[in-house]
């Protein structure tokens, strides 16, 4: 057999283990593809085919990668929904030998490590998903910062499930979601792409579900189904932290988050080899520690990104990150994410913002240092994972270098500022050891890998004067070299040959010439090597011992440096956890700084928070729409909410005149502030929030078959289905998807439920076109109408942006669509078909008091008194049934869903009783 046809088979062999994946084969310095993934290599990343001959005359596609520039192409790979399977020569190349090959690493994108092809400032996540009827697992990690966490849902019905792993899901953002693998492994193309479409039956189909509302692309990984079991997910996790139970990881009676943490731990295992036994220890979370937010309210309030570009500018995060580190700024992404529950959590982080805010001078101080800080997380992974660069060493270096100096500055902080960051400093370590050992280990402009010192023409890693025998190499390599560049001159002193040269080649080697005319003159000692037309070429013993050891050297050198830099690796990775710590300090301390430096250029000041009802912002104003205006003007608003007296504002007023604007801008300061940030007013006090609902815009699901309007009720019962007393819910324009009765009587109905319904009885900001239900604060106690002043002068409208108390009595509607750039002559006719509408329905409304004018304007007598539709007019004293059915209905114990469809089921009757009537 031919070494040829062996490292065929031994291709074949790894390939077959990994059919689902481009499998990179090493050879030397590059990393080949073969057969298929030749020609998909070839065609996606743009290489030349080419072909590697067989036997008896036969060949098969090859195309080829240098090692040193894989990263580029395993990042363009992944991002076309690829697998890449990393296999590597595990033994030396020897003559006649096959090199040993191992797959270390399988390449996916919830898996990447390489700092390039990841987001500076955002978690890479892949996250682990176990589900059963009523209960869930969850688990994820960010293998490049090691973060580590898990938690467990329990709810009444499989709906509910699925509603809240989809809200966590998408607060997560995973690049890659493994679920267990229920029927025998599929065998797929590597070219598989994130969803794929299956066959109805398919057990991954409530997964492909979930993973579709997460932003972007996110790919499913089906993993064998018995690592899922308790047991074996249990011994997966005892087995990777070397522990005795679970306790310490608060998971031991969670049973569905052993699974989903144990397949994770055994999936990263299987396909990374030596990065996932450098995991943090495991973090067990509850839900109900932090304020929930559905997906469609963190898209409507803009949390990461503009729900009109898509893109982070123009969003809130955008607005805050005044982060230096990468660190901090995945930190505050994280916030954001997750507003607190905990009323004493979230006062230690006002109180540490607000010892920035108030020392403007140790802000900037500290910020200095942290400006100079990279991100000492992510490259103590790769350190722990033995893949860190000479250069990484050299950023970790210089970033600790500056946390001696801020710790200075901050001992410098007066002693109450002292106490309130104690928590934080008290985890920052300069880690002097490490920084002087890197300091003398490394030298300043490194080869890109330790141990390629013939590749990289004679550069290397370690400095001289950190290891002795290394340096003895070296010193006995320079005094060969010296050695054999004197040689041809003293020889041709000693001997007297005049023209005897000393060279090489790298067939012969070192070498002795003498032409014929000085033969007579060679030494004894002289050794012939080789004859040739003008002479002959010769060695000596001490020309052989030199040569031997230049030649060597190079190979003993790179060795021994391979060997000196994994020890220096290792000896770092021993002290990580010092490291670990002083990132998440530094994370900590750049957050504060970033959002005291937000809230003093932009006036923010602290809200005072509590567990009461009372939701009351003085001088609000919106964070984003402020920052995003040019000229930075922004009319403030004030706002009181509360479930006792002000729970419920309809807020009228025309289109473009900032209804929708002000009551993003008050959950968006509600959230600001269980965040633990300052916020955009003159004053707030806030009772803590357990949840933010927002129903805003209008979307056709067109993948599930939903119109508008059928998007607009699912989202609205969800939210009346979820709410409680301590929920702040934002709707605009409830009902406006379908007829102007209908959605009139929806919009009413859904007011009622969230005053009357004791399970809701939420804070509500309710913006309508329905200027009727403004009549709904005459008979329901704690509903407040406000407008959105419009100052109407000799027929110029100017939107002033300031909420009065009152209702609006008209829409503006075609000012906004002349705005718009309306065409005149369209603008013209709307016109004059609005008066003739206006004049029929006062007409209408004139000769049948019971029905609203459609057009939603109230219509005015010549005594100015309002002909418009009286919702809460004394029924007249006659039987009725419809009413007599309406009064005998137990709304409180109605569903959302039961309610809208029991109103709709009373208007028909009564639209029949009305035609009988006429």
């Amino acid at each position: 057999m031919s070494n040829d046809t062996g490292l065929i088979q031994q291709y074949r062999k790894i390939k077959a283990q990994h059919p689902d994946a481009v499998l990179f084969f090493r050879l030397g310095d590059f990393y080949e593809t073969f057969e298929e993934d030749a020609v998909i290599t070839s065609e996606k990343l743009g290489l030349y085919l080419t072909k590697r001959p067989m036997n008896k005359g036969t060949s098969m596609p090859m195309a080829g990668i240098p090692f040193h520039a894989v990263e580029g192409h395993l990042k363009k790979l992944v991002d076309l929904g690829y697998k890449v399977a990393i296999c590597e020569q595990m033994t030396e190349a020897k003559p006649g030998q096959l090199v040993q090959r191992e797959v270390i690493r399988v390449v996916t994108p919830g898996t990447l490590v390489e700092p390039h092809l990841l987001e500076p400032k955002r978690n890479n996540f892949i996250v682990a998903l176990w589900l059963d009827e009523k209960v869930a697992g969850l688990a994820y990690t960010d293998i490049s910062t090691g973060e580590f966490r898990a938690t467990e849902f329990q709810e009444s019905n499989r709906a509910e499930l699925l509603n809240a792993v989809k809200q966590e899901l998408v607060r997560i953002g995973p690049a890659e979601v493994i679920a267990p693998q229920k029927n025998e492994p599929r065998r797929v193309r590597p070219e598989t792409l994130f969803q794929e479409v299956e066959s109805e039956d398919d057990p991954l189909i409530p997964y492909r579900q979930l993973i579709a509302a997460c932003d972007g692309r996110v790919m499913l990984t089906d993993f064998e189904g018995f690592r899922w079991s308790e047991d074996n997910a249990r011994t997966a996790l005892l087995e990777h932290f070397e522990v005795g139970n679970l306790e310490s990881f608060g998971c031991s009676r969670l049973p569905a988050v052993i699974r989903a943490s144990g397949a994770l731990v055994a999936y990263l295992k299987e396909t990374q080899r030596t990065i996932a036994a450098r995991l943090n220890p495991l973090v067990t979370y509850s839900l109900r520690s932090f304020m929930a937010l559905d997906p469609q309210t963190r898209r409507n309030l803009e949390l990461e990104e503009s729900s009109r570009t898509g893109l982070r500018k123009n969003s809130l995060g955008a607005v805050l990150d005044h982060t230096k580190t990468d660190m901090g700024g995945r930190l505050l992404r994280r916030w954001l994410g997750q507003p607190l529950l905990d009323l004493a959590r979230i006062q230690a982080r006002l109180d540490a913002l607000e010892a920035f805010f108030r020392n403007p001078t140790l802000r900037d101080n500290v910020v200095q240092h942290l400006s100079g800080i990279r991100d000492i997380e992510r490259i103590t992974q790769r350190v722990n994972q033995g893949v860190a660069m000479p250069k990484e060493l050299l950023t970790l270096k210089a970033s600790l270098e500056n946390v001696a100096p801020m710790l200075k500055v901050l001992e410098t902080a007066p002693q109450t500022t002292q106490n309130v960051l104690s928590s934080i400093t008290h985890r920052l370590n300069p880690c002097l050891e490490m920084v002087e050992r890197i300091n003398k280990a490394i030298v300043d402009d490194p080869a890109q890998f330790a141990g390629r010192g013939a590749v990289n023409k004679e550069k290397h890693v370690i400095r001289e004067g950190y290891s002795e025998a290394m340096d003895a190499i070296k010193i006995g390599v320079r005094e060969a070299k010296h050695w054999m560049a004197s040689l041809e001159e003293s020889e041709k002193a000693r001997l007297g040959i005049s023209n005897l040269k000393v060279g090489y080649n790298q067939v012969f080697g070192y070498y002795i010439e003498v032409s014929k005319s000085g033969q007579q003159l060679v030494p004894k000692e002289y050794i012939r090597k080789q004859t040739i037309a003008n002479g002959e070429r010769f060695y000596t013993v001490e020309l052989k011992e030199k040569e031997s050891l230049i030649v060597t050297a190079q190979d003993k050198i790179d060795g021994l440096e391979t060997s000196l830099y994994k020890e220096l690796l290792k000896f770092i990775s021993d002290q990580s956890q010092k490291l670990l710590d002083t990132a998440n300090a530094i994370a900590h301390l750049d957050v504060f700084c970033g959002l005291a430096e937000v809230a003093e250029r932009n006036n923010y000041v602290r809200p005072q928070l509590n567990n009461g009802p009372l939701i009351k912002i003085q001088g609000g104003r919106h964070p984003v729409v402020e920052a995003a205006n040019p000229d930075g003007i922004f009319v403030p608003n004030d706002v009181t909410l509360n479930t006792e007296q002000e729970q419920i504002i309809i807020i009228t007023g025309p289109n473009m005149a900032g209804k929708s604007t002000f009551m993003r801008q008050v959950a968006l300061i509600v959230l600001l502030a269980q965040v633990g940030s300052f916020v955009p007013a003159e004053a707030a006090t806030l009772g803590l929030v357990d949840r933010i609902f927002t129903r805003v815009g209008a979307q056709d699901d067109i993948a599930s078959g939903q119109s508008t309007f059928m998007v607009e009720m699912t989202e609205t019962s969800y939210i009346l289905s979820h709410s409680t007393p301590r929920s702040l819910i934002i709707l605009d324009e409830v009902g406006r998807g379908t007829s102007t009765y209908d959605g009139l009587a929806i919009a009413q109905a859904v007011v009622e439920y969230i005053h009357n319904n004791p399970r809701c009885g939420a804070k509500t900001l309710f913006a309508t076109h329905y200027h009727e239900l403004i009549e709904l604060a005459q008979v329901l106690p704690r509903v407040r109408n406000y407008n959105v002043a419009v100052s109407d002068e000799g027929g110029k409208v100017i939107f002033l942006r300031k909420l009065l108390p009152g209702g609006a009595d008209r829409s503006y509607g075609i000012h906004v669509g002349q705005l718009a750039g309306l065409p005149r002559s369209v603008v013209h006719r709307a016109e004059e078909l609005l008066l003739q509408f206006e004049g029929m329905a006062e007409a209408e409304t004139a000769g049948n008091s019971s029905r609203p004018a459609q057009n939603g304007h109230k219509q005015q007598h010549s005594n100015g008194q309002s002909n418009q539709l009286n919702l809460f007019a004394t029924a007249v004293q006659e039987e009725n049934p419809v009413l007599d059915e309406l009064a005998a209905l137990k709304v409180a114990e109605l569903t959302p869903l039961e309610a809208i469809n029991k109103l709709y089921e009373l208007q028909q009757k009564a639209s029949k009783r009305q035609k009988l009537d006429s």
